[in-house]
């Protein structure tokens, strides 16, 4: 009986090791399938965030610090106020007015500290 079709050619099997090529082509795709389908690995969580404070901070220092930063962004609010005008130059006049309301608190606060302080010692 003669088929209408012939056969297919015999292929033997081949290995993606066979030649150097294949090898690189097999691991290529291997990284490839590892990128987009395996599970990422999560990453341990931090204790605390962008910024920390060390645990034995002075109080005081900390004071300090902020009402020196609180007198730079009035100074930087104040600047920019000069360079606009109508609606924005309020707001940036506001920021400033703002920065230094807090630097006043800031500063009493520390005023509170040093006069308990003071009061303390014999």
């Amino acid at each position: 009986m003669i088929k209408p079709t012939p056969n297919p050619p015999e292929i033997p099997e081949t290995s993606p090791y066979e030649s150097p090529d294949s090898k690189k082509l097999h691991e290529a795709a291997e990284r490839a399938l590892d990128h987009h389908f395996k599970p990422r690995v999560s990453r341990p969580k931090r204790l605390g965030g962008l910024f920390a404070l060390c645990p034995n901070a002075d109080a005081e220092a900390l004071m300090a610090n902020a009402s020196e930063d609180l007198l730079s962004i009035s100074a930087i609010a104040a600047n920019l106020a000069d360079d606009l005008d109508g609606p924005r130059r309020s707001m940036a006049l506001g920021l400033s007015r703002m920065a230094d309301g807090v630097r006043l608190m800031v500063e009493g606060t520390l005023d509170h500290i040093e006069f308990r302080e003071y009061q303390a010692k014999p």
